[in-house]
């Protein structure tokens, strides 16, 4: 469980239900390099889209994000991923219902771990509900299908993209502030 880090990028793995939603969500976000939608969490190798729809795999649908620290910390990603999902709910997020749905921060070092649980702890306040994200882990990420990624940015018409990622994605540009020098996401409300 190691971080992959260079001078210029690092890592995180994020799972908060459909990872369409999430992928196209931190494209938005400065100094988020690349999102890529995949599987994490589970037991088998290689798993597919219907072997994880089953929710017998264990996995869960992950968003990695490959990301330049000198301009987005991690801190600030884990502070935006309470805000891009409930994650107060058990194994669902909206309509998609299931384990492979899960809120989860699947860490890759001890300092990852300890910002994650800092991160909800301290935002536990906010929300009237206990949060039931995981922190576990990351064990290996696999990639999703080729078809999933950039799923948002190929097919905008889709009633998915329409009717869930869109408002998503208006709620984020209405509410983000991120400063155009250095580290620094500020959500404005919520």
């Amino acid at each position: 469980m190691e971080v992959q880090k260079s001078d210029r990028t690092q890592r995180a793995l994020f799972a908060g239900g459909c990872f369409w939603c999430l992928e196209a969500l931190y494209e938005q976000i400065p100094g988020v390099l690349e999102a890529r939608s995949g599987y994490c969490g589970g037991s088998s190798a290689n798993p597919t889209y219907e072997e994880v729809c089953t929710g017998l795999t264990g996995h869960a649908e992950t968003v990695e994000l490959t990301f330049n620290p000198k301009v987005v910390t991690y801190r600030e990603l884990v502070d935006l991923f309470w805000q891009f999902h409930d994650p107060t709910t058990l194994n669902r997020q909206g309509a998609d219902i299931g384990t492979q749905y899960r809120s989860a921060i699947f860490v890759l070092d001890a300092e990852q771990e300890a910002i994650a649980r800092q991160s909800m702890s301290a935002v536990q306040a906010a929300f009237d509900r206990p949060i039931l994200t995981s922190i576990e882990p990351a064990g290996t990420f696999w990639p999703a299908e080729e078809w999933h990624q950039d799923y948002y940015r190929h097919n905008p018409d889709a009633p998915y993209c329409r009717f869930v990622i869109a408002p998503k994605l208006d709620k984020v540009s209405r509410t983000l502030h991120m400063p155009e020098s250095g580290p620094g996401a500020h959500l404005q409300g919520s």
